[in-house]
C-alpha cells in the first residue's frame, strides 16, 4: 500500500492544485488592481456596508474592523460583519465590492435564505467530517482495516457536501452585492464591470475548494478500494 499522502493517485488532484494556485493569484492581483481605483461615491467600505444594511432593514448587525488581509466575513452567531482594514477604510471599487458581498450574507441571514440556513446547520457535521475523516483513513490504511477506512471516506463526504453547498451561497451574495451597489447608486454603470471582476475572482477560490474536495474524495475512494481488494 502506498503512503496516504504520496502515491500515484495524487495525479487526480493536479487539476484542483492548478486551479487553486491560479485562483489565489487571480484574487490577489484583481483585488490589488481595483484597490487602487477609487469609487465615484468616495464612501468607505464600512460606510457602504452600514448604509446597505440599514436600507435593507438589517439594523441589528454590527460592522467592525478585523485584522488581516482579505479576512472579511459575516459572523451569523454574533450578527457581526467584519471587514479587513483595506476594505473597512478604503473607498476603492475593490473595497465596496467586498463590503457589499459580506453585506449580502447578512441580508441572506436576515431573510432566511435557505441555502445559507442549510449550510449553517451543516457546519457541525462538516467539522466532524473534517476532524475525523483523515485520522480514521490513516489508521484504516496502516492497520489494513477496510471498514475503518471507509468510515473515514464517508465522513469526508460531509466536507465535500459543505463545499458544494457553499457555492450557491457565495454567488448569490455577489449578485446581491452588485444589485445593491448599482441600485442605490454607490457605483456607476461604468464601475459595475470592475466591481464584478473583483467578486468573480474571489468566487474562483470557492470553486477551487469545491473541486479539491471532490477530487480528494475520489482519491480516497480509490485508496480505500485498493485496501479492500488487497484483503479479499
Amino acid at each position: 500500500m502506498f503512503p496516504l499522502f504520496w502515491d500515484p493517485t495524487m495525479i487526480i488532484l493536479i487539476p484542483a492544485i492548478i486551479l487553486s494556485l491560479w485562483a489565489q493569484s487571480k484574487v490577489q492581483s484583481t483585488f490589488q488592481r481595483y484597490l487602487r481605483v477609487p469609487s465615484a461615491s468616495r464612501l468607505t467600505g464600512a460606510a457602504v456596508a452600514r448604509q446597505l444594511l440599514d436600507r435593507s432593514g438589517v439594523d441589528d448587525v454590527k460592522v467592525e474592523m478585523t485584522p488581516g488581509h482579505l479576512s472579511d466575513h459575516y459572523d451569523p452567531r454574533s450578527k457581526t460583519l467584519r471587514l479587513s482594514p483595506q476594505v473597512y477604510q478604503s473607498s476603492s471599487l475593490a473595497a465596496l465590492g467586498v463590503a457589499a458581498h459580506e453585506t449580502g450574507h447578512a441580508i441572506q441571514h436576515e431573510s432566511g435564505y435557505f441555502p445559507l440556513e442549510f449550510r449553517n446547520s451543516f457546519v457541525p457535521v462538516a467539522q466532524i467530517g473534517s476532524n475525523l475523516a483523515f485520522p480514521l483513513l490513516i489508521i484504516g490504511l496502516i492497520f489494513a482495516m477496510p471498514v475503518l477506512a471507509k468510515v473515514g471516506v464517508y465522513l469526508f463526504t460531509a466536507v465535500v457536501l459543505f463545499q458544494l453547498i457553499t457555492l450557491p451561497v457565495e454567488y448569490n451574495a455577489s449578485n446581491r452585492a452588485i444589485a445593491l451597489l448599482e441600485g442605490y447608486g454607490y457605483i456607476t454603470r461604468e464601475e459595475v464591470g470592475p466591481t464584478r471582476r473583483v467578486l468573480s475572482a474571489a468566487a474562483l477560490t470557492y470553486v477551487a475548494a469545491a473541486l479539491t474536495a471532490v477530487l480528494t474524495l475520489v482519491r480516497l475512494l480509490i485508496l480505500s478500494g485498493m485496501l479492500g481488494n488487497r484483503d479479499e
